[in-house]
């Protein structure tokens, strides 16, 4: 994919829009294809990942017509898909794989999910496990890895505890429970992006929540509704702490997803004192939104414990970069799930803070920085990895001089314009 160069300095001005979320959208389509009748999804994403999921349903005879931001799924209803012609490719999804796989669980036929390079390295058994005690047949790699043939069927209702927190195995039992017989619950070990519930309730089915356990009754069914997806928070970070630490900054990033289980980033940065003004906004289809106010501040190091970790999974390296340039060290805590990304994550955000001049360093699984007043310029590797190649971009713009990212094309994973977006707000 495309390299890209970039000069530092210049403050950003002005407002965004980021595109709509990842999680939302992914999600959007996957029950408007369970639904009886048309759905509407207003604000999808463009990324290619929402895209594999989009490609995924249409080969199971889903009708989607229309493009990002607004299509409309004609809905097969609970148990209606029809078993593909051939492999169905997840692209560098792990969201579509692991979703869809709770979804054809319930159905008598067999499916092979294939992916790019990246996605067959990441783990697959913490999805295969609860669906095979469902009873449906998996199977996967020696290592565990896609890719990964799903054999449905009748299936019987389980009580399953996550051996760790992943709203994505949450995600794919719970499908897989609208399908089987009698009540599927699953139990967190820690709360974790509640999109699937949200979104379940809105298409009509009782989710049950207590605490850490959710559940719902298999056979209900879901109606088709309109959704209106809001901006993805975990792109708006990029925004947030780009306009924070680059001098001179006022920007308003506007409609913005709320969703308590996704604005841990926020509060970390509130704690290292960025200058955030959160203004709530219209909520949409279940979910609230709030524009965020950004003004250039200078921030102090934090802590962050693992217990955080899965309300800010995502924004880990923008975060990191945050405390690459504040006073002091910070340190986050419990971050070996960030192995198991588009790459290892964890030892790819401290590579490229280390490029730029900045003091990090892994232990164990906990990411240690000591703050720097300035980046130096350098030549960075995303890896293939959207989220640090957003990062290194914005490491370059906080940079004296030219830097570079290599790969950056990959950043179409979530976000396609990003570097257009955040080009036409940077100031002199």
């Amino acid at each position: 994919m495309k390299d890209r160069s970039v000069a530092g300095g210049g403050g950003l001005q002005g407002e965004v829009r980021v595109p709509g979320d990842k999680s939302v959208s992914h999600r959007a389509l996957i029950l408007g294809a369970l639904a009886e009748g048309e759905t509407v999804v207003e604000g999808l994403s463009s990324g290619a990942d929402v895209g594999s999921t989009k490609t995924c349903l249409e080969a199971l005879g889903v009708e989607i017509s229309g493009a990002a931001p607004s299509v409309r799924v004609r809905g097969r209803g609970l148990g209606g898909l029809k078993a593909p012609a051939g492999d169905l490719d997840a692209g560098n999804s792990g969201t579509t794989m692991r979703l869809m796989a709770g979804v054809l669980a319930g159905h008598p036929f067999s499916a092979r999910f294939t992916g790019d390079e990246s996605l067959t390295r990441r783990p697959m058994k913490r999805v295969a496990e609860p669906l095979r005690a469902m009873g449906a047949a998996i199977a996967l790699s020696e290592a565990g890895t896609a890719p990964m043939t799903v054999t449905g069927g009748a299936l019987k209702a389980i009580e399953y505890a996550l051996p760790m927190a992943s709203a994505q195995v949450k995600s794919a039992v719970l499908l897989a429970g609208l399908h089987a017989k009698g009540e599927t619950a699953v139990v967190e070990p820690a709360a974790t992006r509640d999109h699937t519930e949200r979104m379940l309730a809105a298409f009509g089915v009782r989710v049950g929540i207590h605490g850490l356990r959710v559940s719902l009754d298999g056979g209900s069914r879901l109606k088709a509704t309109k959704v209106l997806i809001p901006g993805d928070p975990s792109s708006a970070a990029f925004w947030v702490v780009a306009a924070t630490l680059a001098p001179g900054s006022e920007l308003a990033v506007r409609g913005v997803g709320a969703n308590p289980t996704r604005t841990g980033y926020l509060s970390v940065l509130a704690r290292m004192g960025a200058d955030i003004h959160r203004e709530p906004a219209r909520g949409e289809g279940g979910e609230s939104v709030e524009d965020l106010i950004v003004s250039s501040s200078d921030l102090s190091g934090v802590e962050v414990s693992a217990g955080e970790v899965p309300g800010l999974i995502d924004e880990v390296p923008i975060l990191a970069l945050a405390a690459a340039l504040a006073k002091g060290e910070s340190r986050f805590e419990g971050l070996g799930e960030l192995r198991h990304k588009e790459s290892d994550r964890l030892a790819g955000i401290a590579s490229l803070l280390t490029s730029f001049g900045a003091s990090a360093r892994v232990e164990g699984d906990d990411l240690c920085i000591s703050g720097v007043k300035t980046l130096k310029a350098a030549m960075v590797d995303s890896l293939g990895d959207h989220r640090l190649a957003m990062t290194g971009y914005i490491a370059g713009v906080l940079a004296r001089g030219d830097s570079g990212v290599m790969d950056a094309g990959c950043a179409e994973i979530s976000y396609p314009t990003f570097y257009d977006d955040f080009n036409a707000r940077r100031g002199a």
